[in-house]
């Protein structure tokens, strides 16, 4: 694998994988977690130089212990349609988080049938109403 390849990948995850209210990770809080979990120990600076590409060929032990951090699998660094398929699936979820849609289905949470019933009746009123395809997005009626 080229080793921009393997630094844009792991700039990807950074990029892609935090807690959904705050921006992507450090690479001192990445080393000091992996850290904190039993993981392999991998320096800030390690870090560093691999998402830089001053640095491209990290131990199996370091591929497997980012893999497990950011919730992929270690194929995703060297193969090439594990790391679209991952990619693309990154991008729905972010999609999804920057969309609301979590905070609907928080809010949702706990209420009846017949209001989760209501709730939806609501939304594709909304949705017919801004002039949106009462079939697309998920959970639709088709």
């Amino acid at each position: 694998m080229p080793t921009d390849a393997f630094s844009e990948r792991l700039n990807r995850l950074f990029e892609m994988v935090h807690p959904p209210d705050r921006g992507p990770y450090t690479n001192q809080e990445v080393a000091a977690l992996l850290r904190e979990r039993g993981g392999p120990t991998l320096s800030h600076v390690y870090l560093w130089q691999l998402r830089t590409g001053r640095r491209d060929n990290p131990t199996r032990r370091h591929l497997e212990g980012l893999a497990e951090f950011f919730g992929v699998p270690v194929a995703y660094f060297f193969d090439e349609d594990t790391a679209l398929r991952v990619s693309e699936e990154l991008a729905f979820v972010r999609r999804i988080r920057e969309s609301g849609v979590q905070r609907v289905a928080a809010r949702a949470a706990g209420l009846s049938p017949r209001s989760m019933e209501q709730v939806l009746a609501t939304i594709e009123h909304i949705r017919e109403r801004e002039g949106l395809d009462p079939d697309s997005g998920a959970g639709g009626t088709a």
